[in-house]
C-alpha cells in the first residue's frame, strides 16, 4: 500500500497567520488528511498525549 505525498504547496498555501501564530485551520487540516473536521478533532481528544500542549487551539 502506498500513500501519495501532499505537494507542499497545498500545505503552504492553507497556513495562516494569527495573532503572530502559524496556524493552519482544522477544516484545512482535514481536507489535507481526507477525513471530515469532527473525525480529526475526535481524534485529536483520544490522542492528547501525542501532540505538543500548543498544537491546537480556540480562537475566540
Amino acid at each position: 500500500m502506498s500513500k501519495s505525498l501532499i505537494p507542499a504547496e497545498s500545505i503552504i498555501s492553507r497556513i495562516l497567520v494569527i495573532r503572530n501564530q502559524r496556524v493552519i485551520l482544522d477544516k484545512d487540516l482535514a481536507l489535507l488528511y481526507g477525513v471530515e473536521t469532527r473525525a480529526l478533532k475526535q481524534a485529536v481528544k483520544r490522542n492528547i498525549k501525542r501532540f505538543p500542549s500548543d498544537f491546537m487551539f480556540v480562537l475566540k
